[in-house]
Parts: C-alpha cells; sequence; structure tokens
C-alpha cells in the first residue's frame, strides 16, 4: 500500500502491520465506527432536569466512562479510543432531550508531564488536600467535581483493563497499561500509552486538547530503555507510530465538501528548541516522529517545529526532506524571538522557554494558560466606518490624515473587544479591585489537567489556570494595508482622481471602470513583495494595534496580547466587504492570516518572507501566522532541498514567528475537486491545522487553489 504524497514516493521503515492499521484508520474505518455511537442520553436518569449544571455535568461524565464503547483496533500496541461521535461537533456527547447540554474545550495544552511524572492518582491527591482546605467554601462543588470525574476516568481504565483480559494477543497492552496513567511511566512504552489514555478521555469527553512538546515528554523515557537494551530503535517507532495512527479515529472521509474538512481537531505538537534551563531538546524522539509523518503522511498531528539561530543542520536537513513530500504537516516556530516576546511581556525566563501552542498555533505556556482569541477584520473598519461604507462624501487633506483617522476608529474597535470580553467574563456587580470570573459552564475534564485549577478550587473557565490571556486578532492585515497604499498613490501622489471619486467607484463594484481597476492591480507592488513603502505600513498598524492592546491588558484577571489571523475567516467576511481600493471586487476572498492577497505576490518566496517579517513580532505575543505554498517543482532533488533549509534559517535570522509552509500543486487540487474518492488523503494545511482536501466544501478549495504554486 501507498500513502499519499505531492511529490515523490514515500519511504518504508514501519511494520506491514502497522501501515495496514494506518491505511484502515486513515480510510475512516474507525471514523465510521465512532459516528455509530453518538453519546449518551441522560433523559432516563432520574431527576436529571432538577440537578445543578455542575451535577448534570459529573452524571454526564460518569456514564459515558460508564457505557461508551470499548473499541480495541486489530494489532493496535496503545489502547483507549474516544468512541462518541458528538465529541467530534465539540460538545460533551451527552443529549438531554436530543439535543447536547454542555459546549467542550479546545485551544490549550493540557498538563501531560505531571501525568508522566507524578501519575493521576498524585492530582487525585491534590483534589482532596484541596477540598479539606477549601470545606463549606463555594468551591466545595467545583473539587467534588474534581474526584467525581477522576472516578470516571478510573471507571473507563478498568473498563478497557478487563476487555485487554480477556484477549491474550494483547497481553503486552494489558500489561502496559495496568499501571499508567495513574502512576508514573517508567518506560517509553508506558510514557507513550500514559499520554495517549489521558489524550483519548479528555477528548472522550468532548474536548480538544493539544499535545504539546512530545519529544521533551518521552525523550528522557527512550534514551533510558536504548541504554538499558529493553527497546530498540525500531520497536520505539513502531510503538509511536501507533500513538499517531490511533490519532486519526475521527477520520469520517466520503462526507465530500462538509465544510473546513475533517482533521482540524487542534491535537497540535512540538518538536525540538530548548528547555527552561536552556538545553536543546532534541532527542531520538524528535526523529522518529519526523519519520513517522514522512512515512505515513499521517496530517492529524499537525506538527511544528521549534527554530532557533542554532538549530542542529542535521534538524533542518531532515524537516525539509519531510516537508517536501507535501501535506502541510509541518509549521516552525522561531523560538529566539518569541521567548524574547514573551519574557518582554512578563513571563519568567523559564515559563517562557516552556511555551508550546493552544492546540492550533497561537503560543501560550501548556498545562498552565487559559485561552481565547477575538478576531476581526480590519479591512471592514477601513470600508465601513474610516470610508464610512462609500455611501456618504468623504475628503481628507492628505494621505496622513486618513491613516490617522483609521488608527483612531481601529482604536476604537479593539478597545470595544477588550470592553465587551470584560462585560462578558468579570462580575460586574462587583468594584473592579474586586473583580472575579463569572459563574461558567462546567469544564471540569480540562480543569484536571490545568494547573491551578485544583490548588485555586477554580475551573478552567472560572480563573483557574496560572494565566489567562484573551488575545484581540488582527485579520485582513495585508488587504488593509494594500488599500491604503492605493489610496495613497492613487489619489493623493498621482491625483487620478479624488477619494469621494473612487469611493464612488468602488460602491458600484468597479462597474465602467475596468481600465482604472486594471491599472490599480498590475502598477503597484503589494504587501509580499518586498516594497518598503507598503510593507512599513502594516509594521506600523500592528505597532500601533499591539499598543492598544498593551494598554487593556491587565486590567482586570486576565493579559490581552495582539495577535495576527484569519484562520480562514476570510471565507465568513467575504459577503461583508465591499470593493477593494486593489481592484478586488466585492466579496472577493482575499489574505488569510499575514500572507499576501491571492495572485498579488509577484517576487517569489523571498520577497513574501521579507515583507512578512518587517513587522516588529515582539509586540504579537499571541501569534502571527504566515502562510507560503510552493509548487512540487522547486522543492525536488539537492537544490530544492538547499533552498528549504535556506528558507527555514531565513525565517529565523529575519524575526520570523510562526511560519506553516506546505506542497501544493494546482493543477492536482483541480483533478481532487472533480474526482474525490481517488484523493481520499490528500491533506493540505489551512491556519493551524491541517484538512483532507476532499472534505473541504468548494469554497475552501478553491481559497486553497487559490493560494497554490509559490517560487523561490
Amino acid at each position: 500500500m501507498e500513502f499519499f504524497a505531492s511529490t515523490g514516493k514515500r519511504p518504508v521503515r514501519l511494520s506491514e502491520q502497522t501501515r495496514q492499521f494506518a491505511y484502515d484508520s486513515l480510510m475512516h474505518k474507525y471514523g465510521k465506527q465512532t459516528m455509530e455511537a453518538p453519546g449518551v442520553v441522560m433523559d432516563d436518569t432520574e431527576g436529571f432536569a432538577e440537578c445543578t449544571p455542575l451535577e448534570k455535568y459529573d452524571a454526564s461524565i460518569k456514564k459515558i466512562a460508564e457505557t461508551a464503547p470499548i473499541r480495541i483496533c486489530e494489532g493496535e500496541k496503545i489502547s483507549g479510543a474516544a468512541t462518541l461521535g458528538l465529541a467530534i461537533s465539540h460538545v460533551v456527547p451527552a443529549t438531554f432531550g436530543k439535543e447536547p447540554i454542555f459546549p467542550s474545550v479546545s485551544h490549550l495544552t493540557i498538563d501531560f508531564e505531571t501525568v508522566l511524572k507524578k501519575g493521576i492518582n498524585a492530582i487525585r491527591e491534590d483534589a482532596k488536600n484541596a477540598l479539606e482546605r477549601h470545606k463549606n467554601t463555594g468551591k466545595e462543588p467545583f473539587l467534588k467535581s474534581c474526584l467525581s470525574c477522576l472516578d470516571a476516568m478510573k471507571c473507563w481504565h478498568a473498563r478497557y483493563l478487563e476487555e485487554l483480559r480477556g484477549k491474550p494477543q494483547y497481553r503486552n497492552n494489558y500489561e502496559n497499561l495496568l499501571n499508567v496513567p495513574f502512576a508514573p511511566a517508567k518506560s517509553f512504552y508506558e510514557a507513550v500509552q500514559s499520554i495517549w489514555f489521558t489524550f483519548a478521555f479528555v477528548r472522550l469527553c468532548g474536548n480538544w486538547p493539544g499535545i504539546g512538546r512530545i519529544d521533551w515528554l518521552l525523550g528522557s523515557y527512550l534514551e533510558k530503555d536504548l541504554s538499558e537494551g529493553i527497546l530498540t530503535l525500531d520497536e520505539a517507532r513502531e510503538i509511536l507510530a501507533h500513538f499517531f495512527i490511533k490519532g486519526c479515529e475521527w477520520i469520517r472521509g466520503a462526507d465530500y465538501g462538509r465544510r473546513s474538512g475533517d482533521a482540524q481537531h487542534y491535537q497540535n505538537i512540538l518538536l525540538s528548541g530548548i528547555d527552561e534551563d536552556g538545553t536543546d531538546v532534541t532527542n531520538a524522539v524528535t526523529y522518529l516522529v519526523l519519520d513517522i509523518i514522512e512515512e505515513l503522511g499521517i496530517s492529524d498531528f499537525p506538527t511544528t517545529v521549534r527554530l532557533n539561530r542554532n538549530t542542529d543542520e542535521k534538524l533542518l536537513r531532515r524537516t525539509a526532506e519531510v516537508l517536501r513530500y507535501g501535506g502541510g504537516v509541518l509549521a516552525f516556530y522561531n523560538e529566539d524571538l518569541i521567548i524574547e516576546s514573551l519574557t518582554a511581556y512578563g513571563y519568567p525566563l523559564k515559563e517562557a522557554r516552556k511555551f508550546a501552542n493552544d492546540g492550533c498555533w497561537e503560543v501560550q505556556i501548556p498545562g498552565k494558560t487559559y485561552f481565547i482569541y477575538c478576531p476581526f477584520d480590519s479591512l471592514q473598519i477601513l470600508q465601513k466606518q474610516t470610508l464610512k461604507g462609500y455611501d456618504s462624501p468623504v475628503s481628507f487633506p492628505d494621505f496622513d490624515s486618513l491613516y490617522q483617522a483609521y488608527l483612531c476608529d481601529l482604536s476604537a474597535h479593539v478597545t470595544k473587544i477588550c470592553t465587551d470580553i470584560a462585560n462578558r467574563y468579570e462580575d460586574t456587580s462587583l468594584p473592579q479591585d474586586k473583580w472575579k470570573w463569572k459563574t461558567a459552564t462546567p469544564c471540569t475534564v480540562v480543569s484536571l489537567f490545568e494547573q491551578g485549577c485544583i490548588e485555586n478550587g477554580l475551573s478552567y473557565f472560572e480563573g483557574g489556570p496560572v494565566y489567562h490571556m484573551i488575545s484581540p486578532h488582527i485579520g485582513g492585515l495585508p488587504d488593509t494595508v494594500n488599500a491604503l497604499y492605493t489610496i495613497k498613490k492613487l489619489v493623493f501622489e498621482e491625483q487620478k482622481l479624488t477619494l469621494s471619486e473612487l469611493t464612488e467607484i468602488l460602491k458600484n463594484n468597479w462597474n465602467d471602470h475596468e481600465a482604472l481597476r486594471q491599472y490599480v492591480m498590475t502598477k503597484y507592488q503589494y504587501f509580499g513583495n518586498d516594497n518598503d513603502e507598503v510593507d512599513l505600513l502594516a509594521a506600523d498598524i500592528v505597532r500601533h494595534f499591539a499598543d492598544v492592546c498593551d494598554r487593556q491588558s491587565g486590567r482586570y484577571g486576565y493579559l490581552t496580547p495582539a495577535g495576527i489571523s484569519t484562520f480562514g475567516r476570510q471565507l465568513d467576511w467575504s459577503p461583508d466587504r465591499m470593493a477593494v481600493p486593489t481592484g478586488k471586487h466585492a466579496h472577493d476572498i482575499l489574505s488569510g492570516n499575514f500572507s499576501p492577497a491571492p495572485g498579488t505576490d509577484k517576487n517569489g518566496v523571498t520577497a513574501i518572507l521579507k515583507s512578512y517579517c518587517k513587522t516588529d513580532f515582539h509586540r504579537t505575543v499571541s501569534g502571527a501566522a504566515l502562510d507560503i505554498k510552493l509548487l512540487p517543482s522547486v522543492v525536488q532533488g539537492n537544490t530544492g532541498l538547499d533552498s528549504l533549509i535556506a528558507l527555514l534559517k531565513s525565517f529565523v535570522v529575519l524575526g520570523g514567528h510562526f511560519m506553516q509552509p506546505d506542497i501544493a500543486d494546482a493543477e492536482l487540487l483541480k483533478k481532487a475537486q472533480l474526482f474525490p474518492e481517488e484523493y481520499q488523503t490528500l491533506s493540505v494545511r489551512i491556519s493551524g491545522w491541517n484538512a483532507r482536501f476532499v472534505t473541504l466544501n468548494k469554497e475552501w478549495q478553491d481559497m486553497i487553489i487559490a493560494q497554490t504554486g509559490s517560487k523561490f
């Protein structure tokens, strides 16, 4: 069997049995099974309607643990499965009156370090001690819920042990699962099983957690086992491969054109980088992960490599080799810049060095951070506020006056976002100096694995974790910058028409002005072409935006770091967007994240990277994503490999933040649109996650195709 690649034929290292398991999983064998059992039904639970929300939550988690189907996949080396289909819909898979009862949690990376090193029994002891401290207080119900959910997890664990005990062929699985995750892991095999079982339980309950720094978590266990002759490297690769294969259990396939794909459950992984003491963590696990995703093309764990100025040439070359198979499975952080930005923002250095992502790509301290982001469209602020929706005559004496008016409108919008956040999450009946979080929907299962929640007697949603980040994210920034730049050139410098005349043309969607439209589309060098005049305008808007965010930060119990993203929302925003001065029509789909608008980058990848890196990303603490789509032809052979390595090095040296390259061929993607059944495992990078291309709807597919095809 072969696994799809945009370029070349993937290598074979794993056993045929493991490869068959991977193929079956990718071809949605287990995802289909998951959809057969949507969730538990609470209608027959006596007195359920009269219970408090927390009591309803605990009863639901208990029933999930007691009744969710137990799945042992043929030949699996690690056990545990999230087998309830409603969990795929980002809800706790329990219904009452045919409706889900609770939403679930994502955009976080949970605390696997404590699970591995101390075990869940230690978490139980912490909960019991906290309950004793907070007896007869308002925190008691949450802490009782913690113990109830741990009981549920123990029940689910016992059910798996019972199932495995009756199957002699799974004796190794039984013995390996016997003690973990409740006791500390003692071997690499136990450590892999411990992480997986914990992860599987958390998402069985509907949540979508990230994994985090898997090589840092597992490296010492593998090193010990290799040195003692307990495992060979090939045996370790087989075990770890099953972790990745099990992560494909929610692939449903065949549902072509669903919307935004079926591989986006935020279970991201990080590789390499330094630890809290500044020591490089790259180890054998780092390379095993790269081996596995290279061979199997599994995209369900979008993997980000932490690069720095001292990253070993061996690792750079290996990541480039894997990257060029396509599928968008590798992205890259510049950890030098990110650590500097976190410490400048107030994080202790040791904490900053531990950074991971939130299950997507926004930066956070894993296992300690409550995070949400608040995206907005900067282009609509320009169109509908500064330029008055093109409905009224607008006049500014010069470009600077227009630009300052836009910055003022941007400031007001961001300030309102932060004010609305405060009204949504704070208890407004209290004075500001006695601020506290409002009572929120129960989320105990996630709270068990976020440091601070048990200690503080507060859930993840109610102020429990150590850090709290609510991050405004500016979207459509390249489009805004391009629009401002066009107005500057066309109206104020070349004086081809007045601003009011231009807005009247835009109001009519460029009708009867095709010559002018072609002029602005071809005359100017827009963002992504290494044009200082437009790129530095982008950098200045980001600085201003970050200043506004920083002024709001810490007013209450959370921080408001700036970020830059769209996460595909350029599709959602397009119906409300009007014609753009750059020649784009109303409702056109424009730039994604902090990347050039489709068709505007003329000078290759190096120019794109230079434009992006002129912004000071120390100010965007939450993150700033650059998407780059490369043609398969430009990454072939040693020259192509060297070019990819040079791109990675330049990204770090120039001061980038986060880059997600993908290798994709527009013609191939068009074939997949026509014959989806032949391309079921073709994966593409979206925005912090991957998706199987054929499960995207046509709007998404067309957007990906339009972005495809840069050269060096």
